[in-house]
């Protein structure tokens, strides 16, 4: 049987492990998304992220979630993977999992310090009022040009596509 991986806490936890950070005089980040196929733009805003404060949360959204948001053909990993590679990252603290379309009822629960989330999202930060009526900021990182799991995605079938009409295509990954 596969552990559910490193850091991997419950809403309640996480919340129990904030109130030990802020009682230590810590600020705790939150962020949130899919991070279905990790890649360079993932890494470089968790990375950003993690220099916001203390310690970093990241909220991954269940496989239901992903697929509410995203459409029937996501995630490509679950849930358990995808929290797996994520608490295995340096900049990543904390993983939670959370169900809903938008993070404002888990930021609420958890209540953080400091949310992150990318400029692309700028018009509509779900949770900001509830983090700066706590005294809390809200952070916008910058995004990685060219850098999306849609993106790879695509690229994947697409030289998969190519090299399919080649009989270059192997069978094993």
């Amino acid at each position: 049987m596969m552990s559910k991986g490193p850091n991997i806490l419950s809403i309640t936890a996480m919340r129990a492990e904030r109130d030990r950070l802020v009682a230590e005089g810590k600020e705790l980040v939150f962020t949130n998304g899919c991070f279905d196929i990790l890649h360079r733009g993932h890494v470089a805003y968790l990375n950003y992220a993690r220099s916001q404060g203390d310690a970093l949360v990241v909220a991954v959204n269940t496989d239901a979630s992903v697929k509410a948001n995203k459409g029937d053909s996501r995630p490509i990993h679950g849930e358990d993977d995808r929290a797996y590679v994520l608490g295995s990252l340096r900049a990543v603290d904390y993983v939670v999992y959370f169900e809903d379309r938008e993070p404002r009822d888990i930021v609420e629960k958890i209540l953080p310090q400091v949310l992150v989330k990318g400029n692309d999202w700028a018009h509509y930060v779900s949770g900001r009022e509830i983090v700066e009526a706590h005294g809390g900021r809200v952070v916008l990182a910058d995004m990685v040009e060219g850098r999306s799991t849609t993106g790879t995605i695509e690229k994947i079938i697409s030289v998969y596509t190519e090299k399919r009409g080649t009989d270059e295509v192997g069978t094993n990954a």
